[in-house]
């Protein structure tokens, strides 16, 4: 299912691929130092913003994907394709990329 954006982008991953929004990383350490864009690590959190409809199966039928659009997740530190739209930041992976569900 695809999704529109606050600007209106429409995407529409395909198989189990999903489309994420990363989470800004925090700019300030816990004791308070300020950290530049050039230091700070890619962030694996996200929100997900639009979903594929899942695997097609040797059957033929497609499977479920476990998230939906609106969980915000933990990605692996190299997955995924970081892509930019209209000067927003995305990341489209494989839901066998997402290491957890954040528990609302």
């Amino acid at each position: 299912m695809a999704t529109a954006t606050a600007k209106k982008i429409r995407m529409r991953p395909l198989d189990d691929r999903v489309v994420l929004e990363p989470c800004n990383p925090e700019g300030v350490t816990a004791g308070g130092i300020v950290l530049p864009d050039s230091a700070q690590e890619k962030p694996q959190r996200g929100t997900i913003v639009a979903t594929g409809p899942g695997k097609l199966l040797d059957s033929g039928e497609r499977g479920t994907l476990d998230v939906k659009v609106g969980d915000e997740v933990f990605y692996g530190k190299y997955a995924g394709t970081d892509v930019e739209i209209s000067g927003r930041e995305y990341v489209i992976l494989r839901e066998s990329d997402i290491l957890a569900v954040v528990a609302k």
